[in-house]
């Protein structure tokens, strides 16, 4: 690799079954990777999970493993698939819509992010740096959990705007298409937290009750799957017939920082953090029953 794509944190003991991923926590973009973006060092930033590796940075101390992206999703999203690509973002690529695949050729607010479309050559480096690297590690993770525990936990970990539109925005596992912003839909304020299960089938009951609950306890909103099911992380590992149990957990950005400014609000910024914690210790009480 020509630079750290990505950090893992080991548990202290005593270790838990729970595996701790962020995903789009990144902001980096390697040289060679620069001149084929276009997007704004503000679009970086705000279509990033700004904060969340710092929300649960408690977690291996409460002996989970963390695997933490420093790489920006603009390079390579590794929430989705390999082959969640089309012609528009890689040259000889099928036929499709997929603006905000694997690769991002379109921003959030619908801005042009790609120079042009990869060529085979460019996008094949970036899987190879980059994106799979990553899921490697991560199934390293899911396979030693369950080597020394009968299970693994993963706690897939991700932010989102406070607000959306009233028709879901994120693309379902079998990547479809999201609404286009503003397509006939009225804004609206999202739930504090998303669980998202794949309309719990990605995890046991028992996990997914757990962020639940405790989200509940804290007098936090809660809606599940909507708008966000869950990504390729839910879908490719999420197997509870195997014992590998996926949840997605989606926080408002409006819980810890301003959507505005993109910086942290500290005193709303340590109380989720400390839920962030508290939810890691519980799922881990959880797996451990």
């Amino acid at each position: 690799m020509s630079f750290e794509s990505f950090i893992v944190s080991d548990p202290r003991e005593p270790e838990t079954p729970v595996i701790v991923e962020i995903p789009h926590a990144g902001l980096l973009i390697p040289p060679h990777v620069s001149p084929e973006i276009l997007a704004s060092a503000r679009a970086i930033g705000r279509d990033a999970d700004l904060y969340v590796d710092d929300l649960y940075a408690d977690a291996h101390v409460l002996g989970a493993s963390m695997i933490v992206a420093r790489a920006s999703r603009y390079v390579v999203d590794l929430n989705r698939a390999e082959s969640d690509i089309d012609g528009q973002s890689v040259a000889g690529g099928p036929d499709g819509h997929a603006p905000r695949g694997v690769i991002w050729r379109v921003t959030t607010e619908g801005d042009r992010s790609l120079a042009a479309p990869l060529r085979r050559e460019a996008f094949e480096r970036r899987l190879q740096e980059t994106y799979r690297p990553y899921h490697a590690k991560l199934g390293e993770l899911i396979v030693e959990k369950k080597r020394r525990f009968g299970l693994a936990v993963v706690l897939a970990a991700h932010s989102m705007p406070g607000e959306g539109s009233s028709t879901p925005n994120d693309r379902p596992p079998s990547g479809g298409v999201p609404a286009p912003k503003g397509a006939g839909a009225r804004a609206s304020r999202r739930a504090d937290v998303v669980p998202g299960s794949l309309g719990r089938t990605s995890s046991h009951p028992r996990f997914i009750d757990v962020v639940d609950a405790h989200a509940r306890e804290a007098g936090l909103t809660v809606m599940h799957d909507d708008p966000y099911r869950g990504g390729f992380t839910t879908q490719h590992y999420g197997r509870p017939e195997a014992d590998v149990h996926v949840v997605q957990v989606e926080l408002a950005r409006r819980l810890y920082m301003d959507e505005v400014t993109l910086h942290p609000r500290p005193a709303l910024f340590d109380r989720t953090r400390a839920w962030c914690g508290e939810l890691v210790a519980k799922l881990g009480r959880a797996a451990l029953i």
